[in-house]
């Protein structure tokens, strides 16, 4: 049976009135403050563990798993007030990811959410979504890697991306590439009150870590810890895009575009909490104002309609995810190779 898009479109926003009916858009502002609270308490018990224990090598790792796991947990959270999902007021939000963003991750508010709207705006659209245009470092989609290849574009072997990737590419994504665009946006834009958020995260770390490992050691244990939460971060963010539909602009309804440029990650506990509920991208990619802790309410109703109109609604284990991730790495690094070697220099 066809169904057309504009029956689609209305289908999309008869669920939409139904899900404000039920009032999923509200938050529960405990969950929220439950999530910030655990930041906090992380960030304080590695204080607390090493004045109490010294600065040893052991202590050390410790405190970096701690931390590791507050700067991460601290990602989500700030990702949640992005997107306006905690406070009715967008002013609150506002200055709770400033807060979140800058002082407890030192990274520019402004720049993120100018990257990460114009990704939900154009989601894996070429040249388009900011999280997509990797290059040079990878090439992705059916599109990018051919033209790289055609013009005998080599600025890494793409073939061996995936490997990269896994080496260089998520270890460094927070500590390098993030950190460095967020610096160069601020200094760009003259966001002063990005830049004193930023600065006082520094601070921060230095009267309390300091006082153990010195300048030169504090610097260090700032970008160990942001080394060990890069992985995490890139895997969890790219995992759900990466293997998906890429392409040009098409003149698609809303809801088909999310739906095949994303994909879930099952949805067990331990899964919710690791992704910060974005193992459930594609109801935050049609809903993205809405609380996190609702979306496994909305899950069935998405996954009905999409049963409705004959669209996919993609629900993987993680570890599954995580292998799809490479294996499209390496496809389009194959696409590359092919193209580069088709296509003689002139």
């Amino acid at each position: 049976m066809f169904i057309s898009q504009s029956q689609l479109v209305e289908d999309f926003q008869e669920l939409r009135r139904t899900l404000e009916t039920m009032n999923l858009f509200n938050a529960n502002l405990g969950f929220f403050f439950l999530h910030l609270a655990q930041v906090l308490i992380l960030e304080a018990l590695a204080w607390v563990i090493v004045w109490h224990f010294g600065s040893g090598w052991l202590v050390t790792m410790l405190i970096s798993f701690l931390l590791t796991v507050a700067q991460a947990q601290g990602s989500f959270l700030q990702h949640d007030m992005g997107h306006f999902s905690m406070f009715k007021k967008s002013k609150w939000n506002r200055l709770m990811q400033i807060f979140v963003t800058g002082h407890l991750q030192g990274l520019s508010a402004k720049w993120w959410n100018n990257q990460h709207f114009q990704h939900h705006v154009k989601t894996n659209i070429y040249l388009k979504d900011p999280d997509i245009n990797l290059d040079p470092f990878l090439v992705i989609g059916d599109l990018q890697p051919v033209k790289y290849g055609k013009n005998k574009i080599k600025f890494i072997n793409y073939e061996k991306q995936h490997l990269y990737f896994c080496m260089v590419g998520a270890p460094l994504l927070m500590p390098v590439y993030i950190n460095l665009k967020s610096i160069l946006a601020m200094y760009r834009r003259r966001a002063w009150k990005d830049i004193a958020w930023v600065s006082s995260f520094y601070i921060c770390y230095f009267i309390t870590f300091g006082p153990f490992y010195g300048i030169f050691g504090t610097m260090v244990l700032i970008y160990l810890v942001k080394f060990l939460e890069s992985p995490w971060i890139a895997y969890v963010t790219q995992m759900s895009h990466i293997p998906m539909k890429m392409s040009k602009e098409e003149n698609q309804d809303w809801f088909s575009t999310q739906v095949l440029a994303t994909c879930n990650v099952e949805q067990p506990f331990f899964n919710d909490w690791f992704t910060g509920h974005l193992n459930f991208q594609i109801e935050h990619h049609l809903f993205p104002t809405m609380p996190r802790h609702n979306y496994h309410k909305v899950a069935p109703l998405v996954k009905s309609l999409c049963a409705k109109h004959g669209l996919p609604y993609v629900n993987k284990p993680m570890l599954k995810a995580f292998g799809d991730t490479l294996r499209a790495l390496k496809k389009y690094g194959a696409l590359w190779k092919e193209a580069y070697c088709m296509h003689p220099e002139t």
